[in-house]
């Protein structure tokens, strides 16, 4: 590691964002003195609170610095991804997060267990909290990997994967759900102040957002569209080379850019050359747009299936609250996503080497990172600031967002495993300390995980966590919710076939890309090679495995209708009740507490 080139303001800025967790997790973690507290932050976290806690927690790294990555190295295409990130809350307020509340249950293998009936049912749902949350830690991991290696050079990846680990782990450990709400209520702020502050300034400098995008026309659409033609532009606005990796204008403005296309454009390069024209005329704007629906499907009904943001709502005290939280997370992440578009657009034109890997970090996800950095060659130490702003606000991402989803996935075994299978008799005091150790472990996993990821871009990882939470969670929360003759039988049918079916699909599509990596991991996962040279050959098998909603989510929902209806004998006897408190308003003082023994303190 080449400590010269430390910049002592990045690294002043990183540190303060790491001990500041620290300090708040110590801090509430003399508050969080029951079970309860622990495990839904003791149900008394205010609207505003929770909509700033649950934005900071679902700001991910792939929302920090993934969307600028990808709308970087594959154009507009990508901007599916934020636009179906806030949409996505549109299903959570309209069908799920008041019900959901109303039920009272801790964690979502609660509510499976109970509006079911049936202690296997909440097994079956354990499994899927962590498939979900291990695939969501793994970009998380990517993040404070990157991060770190920028802010320390020469730092090897895997550190700064695992210092991140551990001071989240601790930091969980120590005071649970009610320890890290607060802290993520600040860190969406923190991350809010560190998009936006250093846009404005490079706009400032570097030209408006829409002169920056018309420097991306190609000549020939300037040539076919003179009207449009924009007059020349300052010295400072001039676009440096794009290197051969970087895709061409045409491509990266267009609707079906690089990320939509690159599944026919593979199958497409391994014709003779006289054959691909013709195959690429007839298949590639069909195949995109199977791709962009099942990305579409994959992140909107995946928002209303991510075990740790479902159970935000049981920290909220009622469902009308849960409801008022969800609307102003919508707000709040819309305001968000309006800015790492705006870096792509500028990495492209400012920093392309990038592209190339050549700028200290490998790949476009770097871009956040990297482009305050311009400011310091025309202003001095503003440029190190604003970097040193942009490292925080992705330290708060990936921070946040692993705090939320080591909470789901410790709560899911102490909770769940340990205290409802385990030791059903255990008090509430031995779930908490079960909880601490279980922390540990799960930290621990993500950790070893999140050191074979370094290839794959943050974004694209997420996507898949998203797309087998739409396959599993969400058909069994809607269909559980609005239809009343489910049973235990068709809803565990569907979200194991559609779950599972996802799951393995995005496997298959992440070891074939590992082992085209050029490091170690090319050498590790080089059994899997041959996957590419099948990929190639069937684009259409390549798109329903790297985005496998379009199909997983219809088969689950298929295979519950299907299935209860054949097993009607057994839908629970009090199923009406059940749907009564689901649905009924709260003034009529149905609303339950399904789980009622950890209410106590932790003695």
């Amino acid at each position: 590691m080449n400590f010269s080139q430390i910049d002592p303001w990045i690294l002043a800025f990183a540190g303060i964002t790491v001990v500041v967790t620290l300090w708040m997790g110590f801090r509430s973690s003399k508050s969080s003195k029951s079970a309860s507290d622990f495990f839904v932050a003791g149900r008394s976290v205010s609207v505003g609170w929770n909509a700033s806690a649950i934005s900071g927690e679902y700001l991910s790294a792939a929302s920090f610095m993934g969307i600028a990555g990808m709308v970087m190295s594959s154009g507009y295409d990508a901007l599916w991804y934020p636009v179906c990130y806030a949409c996505g809350y549109l299903f959570l307020l309209l069908f799920i997060a008041g019900p959901l509340r109303r039920f009272g249950a801790y964690t979502i293998p609660d509510f499976a267990e109970g509006r079911f009936d049936s202690p296997l049912f909440r097994r079956i749902a354990v499994c899927f909290v962590l498939f979900i949350g291990f695939f969501y830690t793994m970009p998380q991991m990517k993040g404070a990997g990157t991060a770190l290696s920028y802010i320390l050079p020469g730092l090897p990846y895997w550190v700064g994967v695992v210092v991140v680990g551990a001071v989240i782990t601790l930091n969980v450990a120590l005071g649970g759900m009610k320890g890290i709400t607060l802290i993520q209520a600040v860190q969406y702020w923190i991350k809010m102040f560190a998009i936006s502050t250093p846009v404005f300034v490079l706009l400032s400098v570097y030209g408006g957002y829409g002169k920056n995008l018309s420097l991306n026309q190609s000549a020939a659409e300037a040539d076919s569209k003179p009207a449009i033609v924009q007059p020349a532009a300052p010295a400072e606005m001039q676009r440096k080379a794009l290197p051969e990796k970087a895709p061409k204008d045409d491509a990266w403005l267009a609707p079906f850019g690089p990320l939509t296309t690159k599944a026919v454009k593979s199958a497409a390069a391994a014709l003779p050359v006289e054959e691909r024209a013709p195959f690429l005329a007839k298949n590639e704007k069909p195949f995109s747009l199977i791709y962009t629906f099942s990305l579409i499907v994959a992140l909107v009904c995946g928002t209303a299936g991510l075990p740790h943001i479902l159970v935000r709502f049981y920290t909220n005290p009622d469902g009308v609250a849960a409801k008022k939280t969800t609307m102003w997370v919508m707000i709040l992440i819309g305001v968000f996503y309006v800015f790492p578009p705006i870096f792509g657009v500028l990495g492209r034109n400012l920093m392309p080497e990038l592209y190339t890997g050549l700028a200290g970090v490998k790949g476009t996800d770097a871009v956040v990172l990297r482009l305050p950095t311009l400011i310091s060659e025309k202003y001095g130490i503003v440029g190190s600031i604003l970097s040193g702003i942009t490292c925080a606000g992705a330290f708060a991402a990936f921070m946040s967002t692993f705090s939320g989803l080591l909470v789901s996935m410790t709560g899911a075994l102490a909770h769940d495993v340990y205290g409802r299978m385990l030791r059903p008799n255990s008090t509430p005091g031995q779930r908490m300390r079960m909880f601490k150790w279980c922390a540990v472990l799960i930290g621990s996993i993500s950790v070893v995980l999140g050191c074979f990821v370094e290839p794959l871009e943050i974004n694209f990882m997420v996507g898949q966590a998203f797309a087998i939470a739409a396959a599993s969670y969400f058909p069994l929360l809607f269909m559980s919710v609005w239809w009343r003759g489910m049973t235990m039988k068709g809803a565990a049918a569907g979200m194991l076939t559609g779950g599972l079916c996802a799951l393995f699909a995005a496997t298959a599509t992440n070891v074939s890309n590992l082992s085209l990596d050029k490091g170690a991991m090319g050498k590790i996962f080089s059994g899997f090679a041959p996957l590419n040279d099948f990929w190639a050959a069937h684009p259409l098998l390549r798109i329903l495995c790297e985005q496998p909603a379009i199909w997983t989510v219809p088969l689950a929902i298929f295979l519950m209708v299907v299935v209860s209806k054949a097993t009607r004998a057994s839908v629970p006897k009090d199923v009406r009740m059940k749907m009564l408190v689901l649905h009924a308003p709260e003034a009529l003082g149905l609303k339950q507490e399904y789980i009622q023994e950890h209410q106590g303190p932790a003695h």
